[in-house]
């Protein structure tokens, strides 16, 4: 089919990740205005001509979470309102992704409200990656293509991976999750039961599997305060466990986490930069998916399949 024109737009939220996208696919990056009035209401002007155009629309929903959220819904209707043929928004990182579901009486589903304000803002379809819940695709009466981060660190991995590797579910949660990766990576498989005692602390009281003399490598999609993978760490070293390490799709570390992560417990925390990270000297690393998601909006572009890009190399 014929490709319609493409055109790249960021918001502010992650205007570097927008820039290696662009640079890795050889689109330049559109020009639009966005700013704030005194009064903190945001402001979007597209600077170009975008009539009958495939636009794309980069915003990671990251904090300061709502600011960013609006942003993108007043960048998505300013592209509808010039009369863009069609509007995808790319969300690296989905935020309110973990309230998707009513777990408590008179509690919302927020992450379903987001996914009508997208639609109802103008959007045609999602394109996004390392989503909370799967389940948050059925959210939309839109496409959604929905990425994962894993053959970016499995990528990183084929170089260091060991005999004694062993991959490690920091909850009962993200079972599925550390068993792909166990099994991509040919190791063993365990998992730490933990008890949450408030939102940003956790106590790891038991796991299940051998860790003794192993390099454990921990797997999660999301931290904030990093309360989990440190009690996990901590119970793994008591464990016997040689070596702690971490891949988390999506780290939107505040202070607390910084804290945390001083104390050493984690040899190192392996990331994306679905969200801008600081890695304030700690053993941070930051792994780019930018030619992911660039190489995603091509395909969407000239109407391709996007399912080759969960194929890993290297294994």
């Amino acid at each position: 089919m014929r490709e319609t024109h493409l055109k790249i737009f960021s918001g502010s939220s992650n205007k570097a990740l927008a820039e290696g996208i662009c640079q890795s696919i050889g689109v330049p990056l559109g020009e639009a205005t966005v700013t704030c009035f005194p009064d903190g209401e945001s402001f979007v002007k597209i600077n170009e001509n975008i009539r009958g155009a495939d636009v794309f629309i980069i915003q990671s929903t990251c904090p300061p979470t709502n600011h960013h959220l609006m942003e993108l819904l007043i960048m998505i209707d300013a592209a509808r309102r010039a009369s863009a043929q069609r509007i995808t928004a790319v969300i690296p990182f989905y935020g309110y992704a973990r309230q998707d579901r009513k777990d408590q009486p008179r509690v919302p589903i927020t992450a379903k409200l987001v996914a009508n304000l997208l639609v109802a803002s103008g959007a045609n379809r999602v394109l996004t990656m390392d989503l909370h819940s799967q389940q948050i695709q059925g959210f939309f009466d839109i496409p959604v293509d929905h990425l994962y981060a894993s053959p970016v660190f499995f990528q990183y991995f084929s170089t260091k991976k060991s005999s004694n590797f062993v991959v490690c579910s920091p909850d009962v949660g993200g079972m599925k999750m550390a068993a792909a990766y166990a099994d991509v990576l040919g190791t063993s498989l365990s998992m730490v039961a933990k008890k949450r005692t408030s939102s940003t602390t956790v106590e790891a009281i038991n796991i299940v599997g051998d860790v003794a003399g192993c390099e454990v490598l921990l797997v999660d999609d999301i931290t904030e305060t990093a309360g989990t993978l440190t009690a996990a760490a901590r119970i793994l070293r008591d464990h016997g466990a040689v070596s702690v390490r971490a891949a988390v799709s999506h780290c939107v570390l505040n202070n607390v986490a910084y804290e945390r992560l001083k104390s050493g417990l984690l040899d190192e925390m392996i990331t994306t930069n679905s969200v801008p990270v600081e890695t304030r000297g700690l053993p941070i690393t930051v792994l780019s998916v930018a030619s992911l998601l660039g190489e995603a909006i091509l395909r969407i572009n000239s109407n391709e399949s996007v399912t080759s890009l969960f194929k890993i190399k290297g294994f």
